[in-house]
């Protein structure tokens, strides 16, 4: 038999790839813990950019899903100041406690509470929260629709949920992300996916963030309503 041509061989991902994966949907044991020290040099610029793109304001109230190893809610205790309150929420012990670590002061001034949880049953009251930050966490979510869903109960009239994921042109670079592991988002999967959820699209955007060296990441902002005037 002729040995394929080229183009008929099929490139599977070493199942270490798929091990990463795994990892960087739940991080666990002594390789989630590197994994989430790395995570917050890599995820620096797309929280800076998720942070700034929910505006929050001093004393609102905010929610991570998803949070690592941390920096993202750092920068969120710091935009809201002391007379505003976050909470996060994730599914990683590993990155409970990390975050935990590199947030203590917030934690110990009660300024900052961490939740271990799903994603689609939160631990919050409904309308209690003003804005919600999910950074690179979206490609994980199983029923996005459901998770949505606990977000829009959560925010309260007006309020914002951000959404970051790396483009798909970019994550099809990255062995790991193509073995399952990762759902891919373009720009209009995404806003597909918020609109499946239940936010209107006529309060949604999309737009780019260049990360440099040839990579992009996506940025959403979805809106729930506001109570009309005549309400």
């Amino acid at each position: 038999m002729d040995a394929p041509a080229p183009s008929d061989v099929i490139h599977r991902p070493h199942p270490w790839w798929h091990s990463l994966g795994r990892q960087l949907r739940h991080p666990t044991g002594l390789w989630g813990d590197l994994l989430g020290r790395l995570m917050n040099r890599l995820n620096a610029a797309p929280n800076r950019a998720a942070v700034g793109a929910l505006a929050p304001r001093r004393g609102d109230t905010l929610l991570e899903l998803g949070f690592g190893p941390g920096h993202g809610l750092a920068l969120a205790v710091d935009a809201v100041g002391t007379a505003g309150m976050v909470h996060g929420v994730d599914q990683s012990a590993v990155m409970l406690r990390q975050a935990g670590r590199l947030n203590r002061r917030a934690l110990a001034a009660g300024r900052l509470h961490l939740h271990l949880g799903r994603f689609d049953a939160l631990p919050l009251a409904a309308a209690s929260v003003d804005g919600i930050l999910a950074v690179n966490v979206a490609y994980f979510w199983r029923e996005p629709a459901r998770v949505l869903g606990e977000a829009r109960r959560m925010l309260r009239p007006g309020g914002r949920l951000v959404v970051y994921v790396t483009d798909a042109a970019t994550m099809r670079r990255w062995p790991f992300a193509l073995t399952g592991t990762h759902r891919l988002f373009t720009a209009v999967d995404l806003m597909d996916m918020l609109v499946e959820g239940g936010f209107p699209a006529d309060g949604i955007s999309v737009r780019p963030l260049s990360l440099g060296h040839g990579m992009t990441g996506l940025i959403a902002v979805a809106a729930t309503p506001r109570p009309s005037a005549s309400s």
